[in-house]
């Protein structure tokens, strides 16, 4: 392939990547600091990118030299989103996941395929109760928020509100465009042992307040399970004129999920990978995400479906990790 080819090729990849109200030639123009007509020549192939302009536009649009070259290498970019290391809260947690799902929703063909290990965060906002004990877990034990340091969980003395408005936030655009999310039996655990942990370790300030968040997971449960049955994500209470974006929910009996996010937007493929519990790393590498994506698609067609079809299975899967759940009340 030619430079010539090669510069078009970039510049059409750029185009594909951003949101449709966003217009490629003024983004660009803006971090180039160059005119209209300097980007559309450098568009034409008229004029060629230098490699200072080529690293700013890699760098601005998360595109590997290997991508923008084209070349053959087994490398591949991801992009950090705590690159710097800075201590985060759960709060920046939530801002960022906020983000992310705001990003995604811009975009007219939108799709997010979630391979679930634990509960899905999202879920985490349909219960107060629930939202308030996740937010004051990864404070306390998995972010070590010194501000948490010696306290214990009480869902009246522990001031939620600002996770959950912001949680809130996260289930709503969360439920405005299309998922699949692949659950299997285990992937409450996590919840469940972080429960079990907190009434051995003492950290509940009472049975009541323990007994309130099991309650909450419970109703958590309930709901999903509802979406599930309609095939649509909508929120507790609301009628049938307010439901949302179809849900695809399987049963994964085949291994256990990872937590790892896909995502399609008109047409171009996303990966992030989690790692340390809240961290995300992604890329847009096109061979990888090829990849994950076939990967997903096989566990799918060996697993069960149950939103809109499947009444049997679904009912015996929530029902099972309902009873595990209420199964800790003491």
């Amino acid at each position: 392939m030619t430079n010539l080819n090669l510069q078009q090729e970039l510049f059409s990849y750029i185009k594909t990547a951003l949101p449709p109200h966003i217009a490629m030639v003024d983004a660009i123009a803006d971090l180039l600091d160059i005119s209209h007509d300097s980007v559309y020549r450098r568009m034409r192939g008229e004029k060629p990118i230098t490699l200072d302009e080529l690293k700013m536009l890699c760098e601005h649009f998360n595109i590997s030299l290997d991508q923008a070259m084209q070349l053959k290498s087994n490398t591949i970019v991801f992009k950090d989103y705590d690159v710097d290391g800075t201590p985060m809260d759960f709060q920046q947690y939530l801002q960022g996941l906020l983000l992310q799902l705001k990003y995604i929703n811009q975009f007219e063909h939108k799709e997010l395929l979630f391979l679930a290990k634990d509960i899905p965060p999202f879920h985490f906002f349909l219960s107060e109760e629930l939202a308030a004990f996740k937010s004051f877990f990864f404070e306390k034990s998995i972010l070590n928020n010194p501000a948490f340091s010696g306290k214990g969980f009480s869902i009246k003395n522990f001031d939620a509100s600002v996770y959950y408005a912001t949680g809130k936030q996260i289930l709503d655009t969360y439920n405005s465009f299309e998922s699949v999310e692949l659950w299997n039996y285990e992937s409450i655990n996590s919840t469940m042992l972080q429960i079990q942990y907190y009434q051995e370790a003492g950290i509940f300030e009472s049975k009541e307040d323990m007994n309130a968040v099991i309650n909450a997971c419970d109703k958590m449960l309930e709901h999903l399970q509802k979406q599930v049955e309609k095939g649509c994500k909508f929120s507790i209470g609301a009628p049938d004129s307010a439901y949302r974006a179809p849900i695809k929910f399987y049963i994964n009996e085949l291994i256990l999920g990872n937590n790892s996010i896909m995502v399609e937007l008109n047409g171009n493929k996303l990966a992030f990978i989690n790692h340390v519990v809240l961290k995300y790393i992604s890329t847009n590498d096109k061979k990888f995400t090829e990849k994950m994506f076939n990967n997903f698609n096989n566990l799918a067609s060996r697993s069960t479906l149950i939103s809109g079809t499947g009444e049997r299975d679904r009912n015996k899967f929530f029902k099972q990790l309902r009873e595990r759940v209420m199964s800790l009340k003491k």
